[in-house]
């Protein structure tokens, strides 16, 4: 017979304030949550034996201030590595394996549109590059393509530069990322030249949304969107979009902290706390079937 160890909330507590000292995108945010979680921890807020509910505590906490989704003490069932990043990646792992590489779904609709669903997230490139090319290169031949995100909730920025190639026809400028502390700009550009076949940026292009996509699938929404590119048709996304990295700071916790933020060349902003706005709305369940019908009326246009 085996005892488990009283969960001790004071290391979390300590541990998951200096990372966001050290790491959240906004300074001046972090020192406000520092202190707020100290001061919980004093009144003994935190007082519980159990992993789960101290990170449903922690994540109220976390996200009080700014409303920050990527903001979050997460929960994770079975013990997960130390190493940075490595509870995210096992998790993926396992999704990953199970699901096609993240192309779950390529199927062809009357009048020669097709439907590529990709879920349940995007998954690292270094993974996703073939699967993805393989389901792209199928359904390229297609007259209109409809990318149903509805079911997506994240994942990788460059996995989205890798789609958006796929349905542009020239190298494009697609986001901007300023790391923490200011020091560091990144840009995002489709790829000069893909594995397979492009669909193309010319053919009719719809991207499905609900209000469980989320954080890397908002932003392949969002850039489609705001380059002219796509019609997003469903309900309002989560709100998402600052790229996060993970610190173990316990066997079954993990520290999910932003450390960038967005910035859209063509709106010069992006969809944080507000979602990516449809320009077709409707109940995401309907979206895949008025995504047809407009595609259909398209073509026949």
């Amino acid at each position: 017979m085996t005892t488990q160890t009283k969960l001790a909330p004071a290391p979390v507590i300590d541990e998951t304030a200096r990372l966001l000292t050290e790491h959240y995108v906004f300074p001046e945010i972090a020192e406000q949550l520092t202190g707020l979680l100290q001061r919980r921890l004093t009144e003994g807020a935190y007082d519980v034996d159990d992993a789960e509910e101290l990170a449903r505590l922690v994540t109220a906490d976390l996200q009080s201030v700014n409303g920050d989704r990527h903001l979050r003490l997460k929960h994770h069932a079975t013990p997960v590595p130390s190493k940075k990043g490595a509870a995210n990646l096992d998790a993926m792992r396992r999704d990953f394996d199970s699901c096609l590489g993240g192309a779950p779904r390529v199927e062809l609709l009357d009048g020669g549109v097709a439907v590529l669903e990709l879920a349940p997230m995007l998954f690292p490139l270094e993974w996703a590059a073939e699967p993805l090319s393989a389901a792209l290169t199928v359904a390229s031949r297609a007259r209109a393509l409809i990318v149903d995100l509805r079911a997506n909730e994240g994942g990788d920025p460059d996995t989205v530069a890798f789609v958006c190639s796929h349905l542009l026809d020239e190298r494009t400028h697609l986001n901007t990322m300023h790391w923490h502390g200011g020091k560091r700009v990144e840009q995002s550009w489709s790829l000069p030249h893909v594995p397979g076949a492009r669909f193309g940026g010319s053919k009719p292009l719809y991207v499905l949304s609900s209000d469980s996509t989320f954080s890397a699938a908002e932003e392949l929404a969002y850039d489609l969107q705001q380059l002219g590119r796509a019609v997003v048709v469903g309900e309002p996304t989560r709100g998402g979009a600052h790229p996060r990295d993970g610190w173990t700071v316990h066997p079954h916790l993990e520290a999910s902290i932003p450390v960038g933020r967005a910035v859209n060349p063509v709106s010069g902003t992006n969809w944080e706390g507000v979602g990516v706005q449809p320009d077709i709305p409707c109940a995401a369940t309907d979206a895949l079937d008025r995504a047809h019908a407009l595609a259909r009326a398209q073509l026949a246009g």
